[in-house]
């Protein structure tokens, strides 16, 4: 579900020459000057320079002396990304990442290391919109009250929502650390019957169908581990107006409606997830990561995503793990194997639980 709100991409700006020289020479300066220059700095201080080139020109991000310097050209630059102008305004107005471009193949990295890009991605944000950059070894965290806030807290369905008997501090947790865990949401006669419906579908799935997606076990065994068309199954369907998964999505500050058509063949409107051990391709256990870090963030944040678990969320069975407070700050791309990868925190979540974290919460 996701909240109305208009996109952030600013009026004055479009994919054109003009546009790209005017936010370098006025726009992105003023922005700089007002800060978001010594936001970024204190994350990009270490990792050389980057420039950004276009079909119009380029231009070099420098950071220096507490901000970051504009420098028209590349000549200087450790690192060159090169897109055109359709992506860079993407990339300015928070609709487009450096994984994404990458990923459909919208960027190239013709001078330099493409993983400075990938690793520049949270410098930019704070320098192009402002966003602080998250660090999950000195975030402080609290409670209404003033203390440390407890962030394996659970909620009872009662204590959610925006007239609960306990609703301030759930938003509060919400709006704080950026999920909740709800446990019990659902008995287990329905979760028994939502399984029952995960098989048919599964059954039903294909590779190539548009509509799932596979990976391969350690075996070379081809595995179903997501179908995306789960509102196909009536029950199923029906559970984006039921009443506790209403009540709990509505303890969000913003007025939240569903994103995608209520449509039986509407894709993403409620999709099955398989967490399968031994993957050794595709996306099944997947690393941090954000949802909308492929783009699309200034389009479909803020929203959630409500998660029914069905059969046991142990950290065997790929535990749901949250970096608390980071859908307020941007955070670096990071493999989940990575040894200096962060721990994040784990919640004992069980059948018939329900979680509602945002896209743009790392996890």
């Amino acid at each position: 579900m996701v909240a109305v709100m208009p996109t952030e991409v600013p009026a004055d700006l479009a994919a054109d020459p003009d546009s790209f020289h005017r936010f370098h020479s006025e726009v992105l300066p003023a922005r700089i000057a007002a800060g978001n220059g010594a936001l970024a700095f204190a994350d990009l201080e270490h990792l050389g320079t980057l420039a950004v080139r276009t079909p119009a020109g380029s231009w070099t991000y420098v950071p220096r002396a507490g901000s970051v310097e504009l420098l028209e050209g590349e000549a200087t630059a450790d690192a060159v990304v090169a897109v055109d102008l359709d992506a860079w305004l993407g990339l300015v107005s928070d609709l487009d990442t450096a994984p994404g471009l990458f990923y459909t193949d919208r960027a190239s990295v013709p001078v330099g290391n493409p993983l400075r890009f990938m690793r520049w991605e949270p410098g930019l944000r704070a320098l192009f919109h402002g966003l602080p950059v998250f660090d999950p070894d000195s975030v402080d965290l609290r409670d209404l009250g003033g203390g440390p806030l407890d962030t394996t807290r659970a909620f009872a369905l009662e204590e959610t929502g925006d007239t609960g008997r306990d609703g301030a501090a759930a938003r509060h947790f919400l709006r704080t650390a950026g999920y909740l865990h709800v446990p019990g949401v659902f008995d287990s006669g329905e979760v028994a019957a939502m399984l029952s419906d995960a098989d048919v579908l599964a059954g039903e799935a294909r590779p190539g169908d548009m509509a799932s997606w596979w990976g391969r076990n350690a075996a070379g065994d081809e595995v179903l581990t997501r179908v995306l068309r789960a509102a196909s199954r009536p029950d199923l369907r029906l559970l984006v107006d039921d009443a506790r998964i209403r009540r709990v999505v509505d303890t969000a500050d913003e007025a939240l409606v569903p994103k995608v058509p209520d449509d039986p063949e509407a894709v993403d409107l409620v999709t099955v997830l398989w967490k399968r051990p031994d993957m050794a391709e595709g996306l099944a256990d997947l690393p941090w990561h954000r949802d909308c870090g492929m783009g699309g963030h200034a389009l479909n944040c803020p929203s959630v995503v409500l998660t029914i678990c069905l059969t046991t969320g142990t950290p065997e069975a790929g535990e749901l793990r949250f970096l608390p407070g980071s859908h307020r700050g941007g955070f670096p791309f990071v493999d989940g194997t990575d040894v200096a990868a962060p721990d994040g925190g784990g919640l004992p979540i069980g059948v018939g639980d329900g979680t509602p974290p945002p896209p743009d919460l790392m996890h």
